[in-house]
């Protein structure tokens, strides 16, 4: 059946309480229906939902779908977490009673799904990209607000002073963050395509890089002879993606400037910046325009997110970095404002994300905490995954400290808040905690800074 969101009233959403999900939650709300939906756990996500209109229950199940529901969107992750649901949602027509007493059936579509049903009628800047999807395009919609081009914009994260991974625009333009797990993307039609880069990512999913790369291939493929592609073309994991393509590939790299000033530090904050930049000169917006509003972008929650000072003066950040390579940026920019030569201190709270990724990428892993002093690892967050006991915190710590010898492994949260309430009062002004990573580590920081 042909979807015509016009006509649709009750929307119920499975997994309401994913940062990309949440957002056609929100978009719909804001177009007058009515919002139900589901998720395994409350967070912050489902707070704010819950404040704009949003009724949802914690827990999964299938009764939860009420009796009058138009549309069910579901996350793609369900298929993992709850094969039993999927199976129900997906392969079974579910049927209600509309005002008139008619049977009618409910539609059913998953989150890319409606990506590709929202950006149809757009002109469509997607931004992918292992790492630096989200700042990105946080980024590019505060250009284009701030030059009043009025975008409808999808992002990975809550936007800082609004609460909120959606914002509706009145324009053409629609900017959202194209996630490349399970090849969700491929249902999004960009006329400019950013690709920030390419790294060994999702390998619960993808077989390696090379898989990895040809999705992004056939993704670069889908923007057409008129549109372009943004990248770093002399990148090795980026050559192949658009050689020969049909649009028109640019080079973020000839907008980079080293010396631009942003309120949040690292080489790749200002890599984003030059993608940013690369898309908005398109759209008709000077370079120099550009770098000035971008140079007032306040950054995103849970990137180099400032929680607060606890009575000794020291420092508490949150940033969602779990994989090595953000690990090891997100780090680096730290040092710059908290240098180790002037005597500040970093303690990481870390916990990993995916029993397949700590494994896979256990090197990497081990390698990618050389610029903190020292390293707090709490239990593995499994998300979609089962334990098959082959990788622990236990062991990447152990990993880590063949390299730096500065790490601990915590079986618990408590265990570690016990550890870290013992050390409170021996830290000053020149310490600066830092949780990092997708899952739960932010408590952490809550918790010592309710101490």
């Amino acid at each position: 059946m042909e979807l015509n969101l016009s006509k649709i009233k009750n929307v119920h959403f499975i997994g309401i309480g994913g940062i990309g999900i949440s957002a056609i939650a929100r978009m719909m709300l804001h177009d007058g229906k009515i919002v139900t939906g589901q998720d395994m756990q409350e967070g912050e996500v489902v707070s704010e939902l819950l404040k704009v209109g949003a009724n949802i229950k914690i827990g999964q199940s299938y009764e939860n779908i009420p009796d009058n529901t138009d549309l069910i969107v579901y996350t793609i992750a369900i298929d993992n977490y709850d094969p039993e649901l999927a199976k129900k949602i997906k392969e079974h027509p579910i049927l209600h009673k509309n005002a008139d007493g008619q049977e009618t059936e409910v539609f059913v579509r998953s989150y890319p799904q409606m990506l590709d049903i929202i950006s149809r009628d757009k002109y469509t800047i997607a931004v992918s990209g292992t790492h630096g999807k989200t700042t990105t395009t946080a980024m590019i919609a505060q250009i284009l607000r701030d030059t009043n081009n009025d975008p409808t914009v999808i992002v990975g994260s809550l936007l800082v002073g609004e609460k909120s991974n959606f914002i509706a625009g009145k324009s053409k333009y629609l900017v959202v963050e194209a996630c490349e797990y399970r090849r969700s993307f491929l249902n999004i039609n960009p006329k400019i395509l950013i690709i920030t880069n390419i790294d060994n990512d999702h390998l619960d999913y993808y077989k390696d890089i090379e898989d990895i790369k040809s999705a992004f291939r056939e993704m670069a493929m889908r923007v057409p002879n008129d549109g372009f592609v943004i990248c770093n073309p002399n990148d090795t994991n980026i050559a192949d993606v658009v050689k020969d393509i049909n649009a028109k590939v640019i080079n973020y790299d000839e907008f980079f400037d080293k010396n631009l000033k942003l309120k949040i530090p690292g080489v790749h904050n200002k890599k984003d910046a030059a993608a940013a930049i690369a898309a908005t000169q398109i759209l008709g917006i000077s370079k120099e325009i550009s770098e000035k509003y971008v140079s007032d972008f306040p950054g995103t929650w849970k990137r180099f997110e400032f929680k607060g000072k606890i009575s000794s003066g020291s420092l508490v950040y949150d940033d969602y970095a779990h994989h090595p390579t953000e690990v090891m940026a997100t780090l680096g920019g730290f040092r710059e404002i908290y240098p180790g030569d002037d005597g500040w201190k970093v303690i990481v709270v870390f916990q990993p994300h995916l029993f397949s990724r700590t494994k896979l990428l256990l090197n990497d892993f081990a390698k990618s905490f050389v610029d903190a002093d020292e390293v707090l690892i709490l239990p593995i967050y499994y998300a979609r995954e089962e334990d098959d006991g082959t990788i622990s915190s236990e062991i990447l710590s152990n990993e880590i400290n063949k390299i730096t010898n500065n790490s601990k492994a915590f079986t618990s949260f408590e265990n570690l808040e016990k550890y870290l309430e013992s050390k409170l009062s021996n830290m000053n002004e020149k310490n600066v905690i830092i949780t990092m990573g997708a899952g739960e580590a932010v408590k952490i920081g809550d918790f010592i800074l309710k101490i």
